[in-house]
């Protein structure tokens, strides 16, 4: 705890050995977050080196302080910044869907919080996922997974608070439909051998 306290304030002080560490201990958890978005590899990876510039650069914005447990702040805040960098990138490309996959080993864990049952479920429901319209693949990500509320995604999208309703609903109704069919195909498959 004491390790991330000392890497954070070196990085308000823009030191570039801490910088380094905190790029280091975070890139993964940036990279899965920017992945729900940005599904093609290299761009993702563009994004993540693009929210880490804006992280490094305004590193004095970050509000914690010595008294509080900050790694959960400072994650808060590192996740937020790569989720605008990354519905920034989409805008550029008008929400166009990315083609692509990540490598297998940006889902393999550092830590011992993640057993690999729940690390593959992860990885099911991104795929699942990328299979969404773009649009609301977004709104299911912003609204379920980073808790945006609908007027919030409504001014990130430009889109009515409606649009946000909807497309949300649509995007539960698409999950839903391919989770069943993915039950029965696995049911087919247990129920033949």
């Amino acid at each position: 705890m004491e390790q991330i306290k000392h890497i954070i304030w070196g990085c308000i002080e823009r030191k570039p050995l801490y910088q380094k560490m905190a790029y280091e201990k975070y890139y993964g958890f940036a990279l899965k977050t920017v992945f729900r978005y940005i599904y093609r590899y290299e761009k993702a990876a563009d994004v993540v080196n693009d929210g880490f510039l804006k992280v490094f650069l305004h590193f004095d914005k970050f509000s914690g302080n010595a008294d509080e447990e900050v790694e959960p702040l400072f994650m808060a805040w590192l996740k937020r910044i790569m989720i605008n960098t990354a519905i920034d990138e989409l805008r550029k490309t008008k929400l166009m869907p990315e083609i692509g996959g990540m490598p297998d080993f940006v889902w393999q864990e550092t830590s011992n919080n993640h057993n690999a049952d729940g690390n593959l479920l992860y990885k099911d429901i991104i795929a699942m996922l990328k299979e969404l319209p773009p649009l609301y693949r977004t709104i299911f990500n912003l609204y379920v997974i980073d808790g945006y509320s609908h007027q919030e995604i409504s001014e990130i999208l430009s889109i009515s608070i409606g649009t946000s309703k909807s497309g949300l609903s649509r995007a539960r109704v698409l999950l839903q439909a391919n989770i069943k069919k993915t039950e029965r195909k696995v049911d087919k498959q247990y129920v033949a051998s």
